[in-house]
């Protein structure tokens, strides 16, 4: 058995045909199908039962997978490393980021790390937490930049300090004038209408009610991008994290909502026991260093 045979064997345990994993390792069923059956051959034992959809996996097949996982992470770890040796402080570092760190990211995180390591390229990858965690569980990222709360079981984790929440309106709009104050109150959100992101429905309406105000949802969208573009058209109160806001935007007013309970916090993700390329290991020992 070798280690080609080992990670054939996984594609398919994973993938749960023989079909779906020979399109995955673009090679033709017939090959990966002859060496499954050369596997067990070799090994004396069945690894599958196979179905007319699917592979369902026997107790030692179940075995070789669980034990077959590792000794993959650790051959492929050692060539990462390998690599990492050869090429230096270079490459390519893969971020996974949600929407609301855009300002964040190349501001706080990119251009000082950029300054010390001017050889290392990026490629960022968008989405909400969830998608996020979801690249780094799949090995598409090396690193997140997510917002709590999200499920840390598998993860690493930095957390960064804790922001506001502010409200966002339409600059010189009669209809939701603060009176040129820098922080609000819930109460002077009361009887108005709002523009919210969806993952923060339940933390904002919880924290409306609990506070007697009654708020009434006018968007109820999925990214703070659209929430800030809502309210800059004057059409409702959009309600984010501090972070998001462009400073540069001149057709926005903005308050930070005095709220405790309206707090947000920027963490940096990783996997747990798993290889991380030197570029991202210095961005992490970076981040720890530095006073965000």
């Amino acid at each position: 058995m070798d280690i080609k045979q080992l990670i054939n064997f996984i594609t398919i345990v994973e993938e749960g045909n023989i079909t779906k994993a020979a399109q995955k390792l673009h090679i033709s069923q017939p090959p990966l199908s002859n060496q499954l059956k050369a596997l067990e051959e070799e090994l004396g034992v069945k690894l599958v039962e196979r179905g007319s959809r699917k592979v369902t996996l026997t107790d030692v097949g179940n075995l070789l997978y669980k034990r077959g996982k590792d000794m993959v992470d650790v051959f492929e770890s050692t060539l990462n490393e390998i690599e990492d040796f050869k090429s230096g402080i270079e490459g390519v570092l893969k971020i996974g980021a949600v929407s609301t760190c855009n300002q964040f990211i190349p501001n706080k995180l990119i251009s000082p790390y950029a300054k010390q390591y001017p050889k290392v390229k990026f490629e960022l990858y968008e989405g909400n937490t969830y998608e996020v965690v979801d690249m780094i569980e799949r090995g598409i990222v090396d690193i997140g930049v997510v917002r709590t709360p999200f499920n840390s079981q598998n993860l690493c984790c930095i957390n960064l300090k804790t922001e506001p929440m502010v409200a966002v309106v339409k600059k010189n709009d009669d209809k939701f004038n603060f009176n040129e104050k820098d922080k609000i109150k819930l109460k002077d959100l009361d009887k108005k209408s709002i523009i919210i992101y969806r993952r923060y429905e339940k933390l904002i309406m919880e924290t409306l009610h609990s506070n007697k105000v009654k708020a009434s949802i006018y968007c109820l969208n999925d990214d703070s991008r659209t929430t800030v573009a809502w309210a800059e058209e004057g059409l409702g109160i959009g309600i984010v994290p501090k972070s998001i806001i462009d400073n540069s935007d001149k057709n926005i007013e903005f308050y930070e909502l005095d709220e405790d309970e309206l707090k947000t916090q920027i963490s940096i993700v990783w996997m747990k026991n798993k290889y991380l390329p030197r570029s991202a290991r210095n961005l992490l020992d970076m981040i720890r260093d530095y006073k965000f």
